[in-house]
């Protein structure tokens, strides 16, 4: 092994791919352009259509209430809700998004209400969605309201005070240091996009380096030089890790920097939905926007990210050089992309926890790893098993790729 000589082809490959306009878009305009793109467009749009639907008024159709008339007058001069005749096809027009939903008074109910006996009134809504559901929010919350203040004049009228029904209170108390509650929210999305980032970004540098070269007719010539086969692997191999990690770092700076500067953006609706939760659970207290993570952790999980990412890279190139053209390494390289996401999509469920047997499955054991080092906890014993496995498998993915290169049937296969 020659370093003299594994630079020499390195930089040749970094000078070559960054005059390649796909490499420089999946590398640097996609990470630094598209992230940022994605937080304030999508949240600007999401931010928007949530005011929206809650500023307009929830259209409402009241299934009776003819002896009730003061309840449909309290809802008609509402200004949350429109009252909307009932023509006798409701569950058609919420299922058609027509009107968000119905109210049904049952018979009797404002008589009900002072002679003490039990009532049900129903609600009828389409269940996942938006509209419907904060109109749903805010009728319960209307009822919510007439069922206190009729209780409250049922004391009175006894002469006894509301504590009667409200002997006790429940007060939630948060015991977790804030970066363990941040850990706890993101810790799991966060290596999910590491894994994500560092797979996508080596895919296209690999495929060029490979089987783009055998399309374009190069990888001969470079055969042919004065360079041992294994300088020459270990050259691309180092670029291709250089685009994997130099993606996933430009695309965690341009979302950390994007997601800092857009929390004015969405701290208004993230606002109005603390407010709401607070009036309807008295004593929670509203979350900040931006969670807090421990910055430790941040370095613990770029420093687990290492083998990880040699893996993918070593891999990709194995995959890619099986291909005659850069277009059927595409094809064999895409379907990878699911068996990279499915462990980490697995590490994000609750109830997978960090084991022994877990610790030793690659990309399954980064995302459980990472976020427990996010929370702030550190599982020495699991962060060495972890990172002697990966890189035990890293160096068989590497050395996979070393013993491909020096077979001419994969080489010049026809």
């Amino acid at each position: 092994m020659n370093w003299k000589h594994i630079l020499t082809v390195y930089f040749k490959e970094l000078r070559d791919s960054l005059r390649d306009r796909r490499t420089l878009i999946s590398m640097i305009v996609v990470p630094t352009l598209v992230m940022p793109a994605i937080v304030f467009g999508v949240g600007f749009i999401m931010t928007k259509v949530i005011k929206q639907a809650r500023d307009e008024a929830t259209s409402v159709v009241v299934i009776g209430g003819a002896d009730s008339p003061g309840i449909v007058q309290s809802l008609e001069a509402d200004k949350r809700f429109r009252v909307v005749a009932d023509t006798g096809d409701y569950k058609q027009l919420i299922s058609n998004k027509k009107i968000r939903l119905a109210v049904e008074i049952p018979a009797g109910f404002e008589a009900a209400l002072k002679d003490g006996a039990p009532m049900v009134v129903n609600l009828y809504y389409y269940e996942g969605e938006l509209k419907s559901g904060i109109g749903v929010g805010a009728v319960e919350r209307f009822f919510r309201d007439l069922r206190d203040k009729t209780v409250e004049a049922r004391l009175a009228d006894r002469g006894l005070t509301g504590d009667l029904v409200k002997p006790f209170e429940v007060k939630r108390q948060n015991v977790a240091p804030p970066e363990k509650v941040g850990g706890n929210l993101i810790g799991g999305f966060v290596p999910y996009i590491i894994i994500i980032l560092c797979f996508t970004g080596a895919m296209y540098p690999a495929m060029d380096l490979t089987a783009g070269e055998k399309e374009r007719g190069t990888m001969e010539t470079l055969l042919c030089s004065p360079v041992n086969r294994l300088n020459i692997v270990l050259g691309k191999f180092f670029m291709v890790l250089t685009a994997s990690i130099a993606t996933m770092v430009l695309s965690l700076v341009s979302m950390g920097v994007s997601v800092m500067l857009g929390g004015s953006l969405f701290s208004g609706s993230q606002g109005t939905a603390a407010a709401q939760m607070a009036a309807e659970t008295k004593g929670a207290a509203a979350a900040s926007f931006l969670p807090t993570i421990d910055p430790v952790g941040i370095l613990g999980v770029f420093a687990m990210t290492a083998p990880i990412a040699v893996l993918f890279a070593a891999v990709l190139l194995t995959v890619s050089l099986f291909a005659k053209s850069y277009k059927e390494a595409q094809s064999y390289v895409s379907p990878l992309i699911i068996i990279v996401i499915l462990p980490a999509v697995v590490g994000i469920l609750p109830g997978i926890e960090l084991s022994a047997k877990t610790a030793l499955i690659p990309i399954l054991n980064l995302s459980l790893v990472c976020k427990e080092m996010l929370s702030g906890v550190w599982h020495w014993q699991y962060i060495a098993l972890i990172f002697g496995s990966s890189c035990v498998y890293a160096a068989v993915a590497l050395g996979l790729a070393v013993k491909m290169f020096n077979r001419e049937d994969v080489m010049f296969r026809a």
